[in-house]
């Protein structure tokens, strides 16, 4: 699924239009965007949580010329499914 998929479901389940519903997940994807970014961690409770964690610096290789290169630290954006969404899923 796709953003524009996902838009025209939200609009569907919500009865909104398609424009209300595609602000809306602007403004969620805005908002968790922030928090995150802050290093807040965002909750949906059944749904799952995103939080920001470290990767430490490391070495690595090159796959085309097998020399060993340094890769930098980082923060990386991890989600956690919660307990509903993985009984839908699964």
């Amino acid at each position: 699924m796709n953003k524009a998929e996902l838009i025209d479901a939200m609009a569907a389940g919500a009865g909104i239009s398609k424009a209300d519903a595609k602000k809306a997940l602007d403004a969620f994807v805005g908002a968790t965007g922030g928090a995150l970014k802050k290093g807040d961690r965002v909750a949906l409770v059944g749904f799952g949580s995103f939080s920001v964690s470290k990767r430490a610096a490391r070495k690595g290789r090159n796959p085309q010329t097998g020399k060993e290169i340094n890769i930098p630290a980082k923060k990386v954006v991890k989600f956690k499914a919660g307990a509903d969404l993985n009984k839908k899923v699964g």
